[in-house]
């Protein structure tokens, strides 16, 4: 299978602004995020409760048309 790079770049591009409707200052998170989908890669997301990691998920998943589960830890 082939893919127009020019046709990924627009998608890619217009994902991150769907995300960045929802989510403000959080780019280089959202290019992570980016990377490891085109990968299937991993991604934790850490960080102290209120800094936008459930949003930014529910929101790269609207973008995407896909459903999101989350999945707490605890620091044991």
């Amino acid at each position: 299978m082939s893919v127009d790079p020019a046709q990924a770049r627009e998608a890619i591009v217009a994902v991150r602004n769907e995300v960045a409707k929802a989510v403000v200052g959080h780019d280089g998170v959202v290019t992570g995020l980016l990377a490891a989908l085109l990968v299937r890669g991993h991604v934790l997301l850490e960080g102290v409760p209120g800094t936008a990691k459930t949003l930014l998920v529910k929101a790269l998943a609207a973008a995407l048309r896909l459903d999101a589960k989350r999945v707490q830890f605890t620091p044991d």
